[in-house]
């Protein structure tokens, strides 16, 4: 059944072979000629074949297909299939090969290929067909458009060449694929057996193309050039030429419309007046626009808050002092030594504590000046390479070493008679100059007040120790809680740090607390403080149990460096176990050291894995204050309450434009409500209405939560750490 939804004029390809080949000729030859001992058989055959396809001539007498499906015309080598672009009516293809009679199996291929496009017939009446002119082989064209006459190129050329070049005369010849050659052998070989008597029966007679006609690789994937085998003589592989056809002149017509302005056109419309007024009105608007961002960049700049300079930070700015005065009371039986307190190092690192104040440690003879020797190292605690050992470790962790150089701690009188004074200075001096170098980071001198004329003593210990480093720290004690007498010991040193009894009191309320702080930090001016309780004492030992939490709340929220005890991170008490001394407890690292199990809840063990315990809460407050520059060096200011009661103390700590931090405490054992006001606050500083909450001294709340400060709630001695932010 024919189908003639399409109608395309094939184009014709012959193919010749030579006698003798295994495979017989293909249905179709039409040809069969011998020149010069050479034979060539030409078969004439339509490229694109496909299932239920019909060849007919059209009235032009041109050969037409109607096709629903093309495809490759099927090959054993496989072969593209033709482009549908590159066949028209008046196209054809004329392809010949021819094979040598005299080279045997491998003898080599020719193989030519034309491929044009015939002019339209001229207006008339039809012209006679015309048979084509043989080939160069002997092969006769059947199409009716003959071939144009081309050259044969010497030899085959790459994918990029569209016409061949001239081979040089030393090239070899290109080697035929196997798959040709092995045909065109069989061919020959068969036609062979009956040439002289020049029949040949029918079945003979038929070749089969799929084995004669192009059977080789894609031309992409063909060497250029091969070696000629043995037989090969002078035969060549021609080169293959891609030529695309056009259907008609639409396409150029197309391409032509295509192309643009040229070069000349572009300039002469560049140069018209429109074009230029564009041009400068363009440039115009570019600088306007650069010169607007400029002016904005420089507005927003001038405008923009300035940030604050910092203010000189030394190490003891940034963290808390840990005092171990007992070595054998804080490391147990088995390690009161310095071997034994190098090894409570990353315990000491986990508290987030800057220095160690260490001792004294030194030889001393009880109320001997004779036999106090500042420089050594007390046998019973260790060599002097344990204590160096000491000093690597925690340099090491980031931690510096403060050794209390108290001459007489043994003794009734720290510092020996008054009588003594001048050998008592001498030898501290001494040993301040021996500690220095052996890489101490400061020293700590207690009981201050027994000294004669102190205050001129300590400012040539600052002396001492300032010239080995502005980050040396020198640290005075008393048991003085007067504030006169305390200013009358730091008025003649800079960053003198004095421990004292200040803060402790029997009268434990919030107004109380507010009054002391406050004064204290006006009389001080821009001095640097330190906040304790006492010089040597634990924390328990002044303040009442239920307040123990509130108080490291507020020791390490206050503008200054808060100063703890071995102990005051768990709670310890000065007379809670029996048998020891109130003065010196041990510290209980384990259930080992307590000798009621019953009290396992006071164990650094057991604290360490309760997230409520006062230890995290120690860790906790330590962890802000190393991070958070409003806690470190900010300003400080109290806040007014609408409550009447007097528990209640609060103030904010603020730097720059960072965070903003609000400490709420209750010194009460009642419930409290409170209106936080900003009335004491400087101009320009307000408070939000709303706050979250970072930790309470009182488990229970949801940390991060929202509270309205106009409406705030606290349970008895709970302390709020809360935060906003800058500009809230």
């Amino acid at each position: 059944m024919t189908d003639r939804r399409s109608s395309v004029a094939l184009p014709v390809r012959r193919a010749c072979a030579l006698p003798g080949r295994s495979t017989p000729p293909a249905t179709g030859l039409t040809a069969r000629d011998r020149q010069g001992g050479r034979n060539t058989y030409c078969s004439e055959r339509s490229p694109l074949r496909g299932s239920g396809s019909t060849v007919h001539r059209n009235a032009a007498g041109q050969k037409e297909v109607n096709r629903t499906r093309l495809r490759t015309p099927s090959s054993r080598q496989g072969r593209r299939a033709l482009p549908q672009s590159a066949v028209s009516p008046r196209s054809s293809v004329q392809v010949c090969e021819q094979f040598s009679s005299e080279g045997g199996p491998g003898a080599a291929r020719h193989r030519h290929l034309a491929l044009r496009k015939a002019p339209p017939p001229p207006p008339g009446p039809p012209v006679p067909e015309e048979a084509s002119p043989p080939c160069s082989h002997g092969c006769r064209s059947q199409s009716r458009h003959p071939p144009t006459p081309r050259a044969e190129p010497a030899w085959r050329p790459t994918s990029m060449e569209t016409e061949p070049r001239e081979r040089p005369s030393d090239a070899p010849a290109p080697r035929p694929t196997a798959g040709a050659a092995a045909g065109a052998g069989g061919a020959a070989a068969r036609l062979g057996a009956g040439g002289d008597s020049g029949t040949m029966s029918s079945q003979d007679a038929e070749v089969d193309m799929k084995e004669v006609e192009l059977n080789e690789l894609e031309p992409e994937k063909q060497p250029m050039t091969a070696a000629a085998g043995p037989g090969a003589g002078g035969a060549e592989k021609n080169g293959l030429v891609k030529v695309k056809v056009a259907e008609d002149g639409a396409e150029a017509e197309e391409a032509a419309r295509a192309t643009g302005l040229s070069k000349e056109e572009l300039l002469r419309v560049a140069g018209s007046p429109g074009w230029a007024r564009a041009r400068w009105a363009l440039l115009l608007l570019f600088w306007l626009g650069w010169l607007g961002m400029l002016a904005g960049a420089v507005v927003i700049i001038v405008r923009a808050p300035r940030c604050r300079e910092l203010p000189a930070q030394r190490w003891w700015h940034q963290g808390a002092l840990y005092r171990v005065a007992d070595l054998r009371a804080f490391g147990g039986p088995s390690a009161g030594d310095l071997a034994g307190l190098r090894g409570r190092l990353d315990y000491l690192s986990s508290l987030k504590v800057k220095g160690l104040v260490l001792g004294p440690i030194h030889q001393n003879r009880k109320d001997d000046v004779a036999g106090t020797d500042l420089q050594r190292v007390d046998s019973s605690l260790g060599s002097p390479e344990d204590f160096d050992g000491l000093l690597q470790s925690a340099k090491k962790k980031s931690i510096r070493v403060i050794l209390d150089l108290t001459p007489n701690y043994r003794g009734q009188n720290s510092w020996f008679p008054p009588a003594q004074a001048h050998t008592v200075a001498t030898k501290v001096k001494a040993a301040l100059s021996f500690w220095l170098q052996a890489g101490v980071d400061g020293f700590q001198v207690r009981d201050v007040e027994s000294l004669t004329n102190a205050s001129s003593f300590l400012a040539e210990w600052e002396n001492i120790t300032k010239s080995f480093g502005e980050d040396r720290l020198l640290i005075a004690g008393t048991n003085a809680s007067d504030l006169q007498q305390i200013l009358s010991l730091l008025e003649s040193t800079q960053d003198l740090l004095l421990t004292s009894s200040y803060l402790s009191s029997a009268n434990v309320s919030g107004e109380h607390t507010k009054s002391l702080v406050t004064q204290y930090l006006n009389s001080t001016g821009g001095h640097w403080c330190s906040w304790s309780l006492s010089q040597a004492g634990l924390l328990s030992s002044f303040v009442p149990a239920q307040l123990l939490r509130l108080y490291q709340l507020l020791l390490f929220t206050l503008p200054g460096t808060p100063v703890f005890s071995y102990g005051d991170e768990i709670g310890l008490q000065a007379a809670g176990l029996p048998g020891q001394p109130a003065e010196a407890p041990s510290m209980p690292w384990d259930e080992s050291a307590l000798p009621d199990p019953s009290g396992s809840n006071m164990t650094v063990k057991s604290q360490s894995e309760d997230p409520a315990s006062l230890l995290s809460l120690f860790r906790r407050l330590g962890d802000q204050r190393a991070k958070e520059r409003s806690l470190l060096h900010g300003d400080f200011h109290t806040l007014s309450a609408s409550s009447s009661s007097p528990g209640l103390f609060s103030y904010i700590r603020h730097w720059d434009q960072n965070e903003r931090f609000l400490v709420v405490l209750n010194f009460g054992d009642v419930d409290l409500s409170a209106q936080l006001g900003a009335d004491d606050l400087p101009p320009g500083s307000s408070l939000p209405a709303r706050a979250d909450l970072l930790l309470s001294t009182q488990p229970g709340r949801a940390e991060g939560s929202a509270l309205e400060l106009g409406h705030l709630h606290l349970g008895p001695h709970e302390g709020l750490l809360l935060y906003f932010p800058y500009g809230a």
